[in-house]
C-alpha cells in the first residue's frame, strides 16, 4: 500500500525578452522551481496562480496573460512521499523585478546555461526546462 499523497498546484513558466526564465527558491529549500502554489478549495488554477504571483513576487497578472501549457505530474521537491500535479501557464514579460515575499527566499532570472549551475526541482528540470528551451 502506497503512502504517496498528491499536491495540486498552479505555476508559471515566466519568460523575459532575453529568453531567461524566473525561478524561485523557498525558505529552507535548496530547490529552484517555477513560482506558484497550492490551489485553494474554491479556486480555479488560474485564480490560484494570479493570487500566488501577487503574494510571492508582488507580480500582478491578468487571466488573459496566462497561456495554458497543460497539466504535469512529478515528485514533489520539498515534501517527501508526495506526488505533484501542476497546472502550468506560460507568461511572457518584457521585464520585471521580482520582490520575494511570503515563503520565497530568492527569485532569479536565469539563462539556459545558468540553470545548469543551480539545484532544480524535478518538475522544473525534467519537464519544464525542455519546453522553455526546445532543442533546435
Amino acid at each position: 500500500m502506497s503512502n504517496t499523497q498528491c499536491i495540486t498546484i498552479a505555476a508559471a513558466l515566466l519568460i523575459d525578452n532575453q529568453d531567461n526564465i524566473l525561478l524561485v527558491r523557498k525558505r529552507g529549500s535548496a530547490f529552484f522551481m517555477q513560482p506558484g502554489g497550492k490551489i485553494d478549495q474554491d479556486e480555479t488554477p488560474e485564480e490560484a496562480l494570479i493570487r500566488e504571483l501577487k503574494e510571492e513576487l508582488q507580480l500582478v497578472v491578468t487571466k488573459e496573460e496566462l497561456i495554458p501549457m497543460g497539466c504535469f505530474q512529478d515528485v514533489a521537491a520539498n515534501e517527501a512521499h508526495h506526488q505533484l500535479t501542476a497546472y502550468m501557464y506560460r507568461i511572457h514579460r518584457k521585464s520585471f523585478a521580482p520582490i520575494p515575499a511570503a515563503e520565497i527566499e530568492e527569485a532569479v532570472w536565469l539563462s539556459q546555461e545558468e540553470c545548469q549551475h543551480v539545484t532544480l526541482a524535478p518538475l522544473t528540470e525534467y519537464q519544464l526546462l525542455p519546453l522553455a528551451w526546445p532543442s533546435e
